[in-house]
């Protein structure tokens, strides 16, 4: 009999990436499964694909008698039912499970011991926070490790007993839940002293092989993830060689396409040492330019580290940012993206530098600046991602 079998569940926001993994997997664990969203997202051709019947409206439906529902972070307030937080330590429950945390790095980090755990025919299942190609998507089930990301932007991850814990880092990147470091360091340290088997990452050297990713936040993710492997019983000499075919999750150093000899990439980053990280990858690949379309993620982060995210930023050579992406946050007086241009002016007086409220006018403004041998990157969490193909077509 399947873990789930019986089941009649609803999941209101699975567009996300997050809850469209839990239906895609509730599904294959023997559950009856439909879900809502009020907009198509890329998740929903996987959920579909699977059956998985999916209605999209500006209102949630009314429930119906013996379903279940899981609500997202997002709809929280605007539905009733289990959080996911809750359905997620659920299906932790149910699987031996590796859960790999910490502020920045985790979909890789999960992305790369699932591919290898797939790749050695170990049977994975997975539930992990972005597209991973290489694994057919964002969620997988086998019978043998569950391998999730655990978040801690809502504490989330305090909930769930693995076998194995992975903090990956610790850093202050949700101001609305934490009012200090201190604060998710305390999360982090009650969570790791309920977990057997636990992999520190920032206390590691990083991972010294040839990896197809770039950068020195990849060899640090690879170091967990081979460091979790071990503890999972997989020894590093079979885990090395699957480890360097790995090619990463959707929107991180994702190549989008060629055009007039630009590269242009999309990549998740949203935090000024995120924003670090990809923006130093880049430059190790590239003898050109590097042209930013930026977009601030959060009015509560855009207030509290528009500074520290110009600073990040001028390490390109030519920057467009947007207006902030809201996510689930309302506007604050006075916070736009425009907070980070005018730092960033301050920073690097003279840098070719605009402010573009609207993500067509920064993909207008990067496209007929860049030059042969440049690359373009669009950066931010929100959907600055829906630039990259206009810029493509303008390079064109």
């Amino acid at each position: 009999m399947q873990p789930l079998e019986g089941r009649k569940l609803f999941f209101v926001g699975i567009g996300g990436a997050g809850l469209s993994g839990y239906a895609l997997l509730a599904r294959a664990w023997g559950a009856e499964v439909a879900g809502w969203d009020r907009y198509e997202t890329p998740y929903l051709e996987h959920v579909r694909a699977a059956g998985i019947p999916v209605e999209i409206a500006e209102e949630i439906p009314a429930p119906v008698d013996g379903e279940e529902r899981i609500v997202s972070t997002a709809f929280a307030g605007q539905a009733h039912g289990r959080t996911r937080a809750e359905f997620l330590a659920e299906l932790v429950s149910l699987q031996d499970a590796i859960v790999v945390s910490g502020a920045h790095g985790k979909t890789t980090t999960a992305g790369m011991i699932a591919f290898v755990l797939d790749r050695l025919g170990r049977d994975p299942s997975f539930l992990i926070g972005g597209d991973v190609p290489q694994l057919g998507g964002n969620a997988g089930a086998g019978s043998g490790w569950l391998v999730v990301e655990g978040d801690e932007s809502d504490r989330t991850v305090e909930q769930l007993r693995p076998k194995i814990a992975v903090v990956t880092n610790v850093d202050l990147d949700h101001h609305s839940e934490f009012g200090s470091l201190g604060e998710v360091e305390s999360l982090f340290e009650r969570w790791l002293a309920t977990v057997p088997h636990v992999v520190r990452g920032d206390r590691l050297e990083p991972y010294d092989g040839e990896l197809a990713l770039p950068g020195e936040h990849n060899r640090r993710n690879a170091a967990a993830a081979l460091e979790a492997l071990a503890l999972a019983g997989v020894p590093g000499d079979e885990a090395w060689p699957f480890l360097r075919e790995f090619r990463g999750a959707g929107r991180r150093l994702e190549e989008v396409g060629v055009a007039g000899d630009v590269r242009v990439v999309d990549d998740y980053a949203h935090h000024p040492v995120e924003i670090s990280a990809t923006l130093g990858a880049l430059r190790e690949q590239t003898a050109g330019r590097i042209v930013v379309l930026y977009q601030p993620h959060l009015y509560s982060r855009t207030r509290h580290l528009a500074r520290e995210t110009a600073a990040a930023l001028a390490a390109a050579d030519l920057v467009a940012v947007t207006d902030v992406y809201a996510a689930r946050e309302e506007p604050i007086p006075g916070v736009t993206g425009k907070l980070v241009v005018d730092a960033l002016a301050e920073l690097r007086p003279g840098m070719p530098l605009a402010w573009t409220p609207r993500v067509e006018q920064g993909a207008t403004f990067v496209a007929r600046r860049a030059r042969p041998g440049d690359v373009v990157v669009t950066i931010g969490a929100g959907d600055v991602d829906r630039a990259a193909p206009s810029v493509i077509e303008e390079l064109s």
